[in-house]
């Protein structure tokens, strides 16, 4: 199988191109970075490109059988109007080139990254694939965005939009940021630690796309998160266990509002998402609670 894979250099699609090569399948992996050259071998091929922009990048779909669309400018930082527009073009540009550079007729498949941030801010409700979106600023994104991917249906193109909760990884994703607060005993719960935090091991969030891959009857909206939900303060809890650290110190909503602004609203959110449809199609997950997924990091307390 020839894979296209947006984004192909980050955190997430570094750990597909490997897994993919590892199956035996050829890699396409697009970047904005040319360090990324250094990743091109004998099972990947890597494409130096701007994809919110039309240009020589497009003519490599014509022979795919599938697509990874794992590209957008990064969340976690403070938001001004001029990065809130990055946000919504890395993301919405580059789905539509995409999706008009597709071939009609193939047999393609299109797995196209979304996020639990579709939901916005809904309490205590238990999220399946079948609520509707929210009303805020990430709502709006994911909402616009997948809009652009389910376009491909026209040409004959099987369409999977991936709702992503926080990926965990050792090598980089949240873990990266909160393990050295915990480890130096500035780390706690975000404003009550009351909010439900959607999640994945970045393990089953690969085979998960894999999982789709390799089934022809998996479509439509897809939440990517683990089955077993936990609140910000669990999450926490857990790493400074894990660590030997305390995790008592909280970081006041306030504060988070004040210093990060629009996105530290964001990340105060509750978003109780249940991978139901992936379930219910079969798929098994490896790190399905969030004590499994943090002891396989084989993090050290004394480092």
């Amino acid at each position: 199988m020839k894979v296209f894979i947006t984004g192909g250099t980050g955190f997430i699609g570094s750990h597909l191109s490997v897994s993919l090569q590892q199956k035996g399948h050829f890699v396409v992996a697009v970047g904005g970075r040319d360090t990324g050259k250094t990743l091109s071998n004998a099972g990947v091929k890597y494409i130096s490109a701007d994809t919110t922009k039309k240009g020589p990048w497009q003519e490599k779909l014509r022979d795919v059988d599938a697509v990874i669309n794992l590209a957008g400018r990064s969340i976690f930082k403070r938001w001004d109007e001029k990065y809130k527009k990055s946000i919504y073009e890395s993301r919405i540009l580059t789905t539509r080139n995409l999706v008009e550079a597709l071939p009609a007729g193939k047999n393609i498949t299109l797995c196209s990254t979304s996020a639990a941030g579709y939901y916005g801010d809904r309490g205590e409700d238990i999220l399946t694939e079948s609520e509707p979106p929210g009303s805020d600023f990430l709502a709006k994104v994911c909402r616009d965005w997948e809009e652009e991917a389910f376009k491909a249906t026209d040409k004959g193109v099987r369409v999977a939009a991936m709702r992503f909760g926080v990926v965990l990884g050792r090598d980089g994703g949240a873990l990266e940021k909160m393990i050295p607060a915990i480890r130096f005993f500035v780390g706690g719960p975000i404003g009550n630690g009351k909010q439900w935090f959607p999640w994945i091991h970045i393990e089953d969030l690969i085979s998960a796309i894999m999982f789709i891959l390799e089934n022809k009857a998996v479509n439509g909206p897809l939440n990517f998160t683990a089955p077993k939900s936990i609140r910000n303060i669990e999450l926490v809890k857990t790493i400074a266990g894990i660590l030997h650290r305390p995790s008592f110190i909280p970081a006041p909503s306030f504060m988070i509002r004040l210093v990060l602004g629009e996105f530290g609203a964001s990340i105060l959110a509750s978003q109780r998402v249940i991978p139901d449809k992936l379930l219910k199609y079969g798929f098994e997950f490896k790190y399905p609670d969030i004590t499994s997924a943090i002891s396989s990091f084989h993090f050290s307390g004394v480092q």
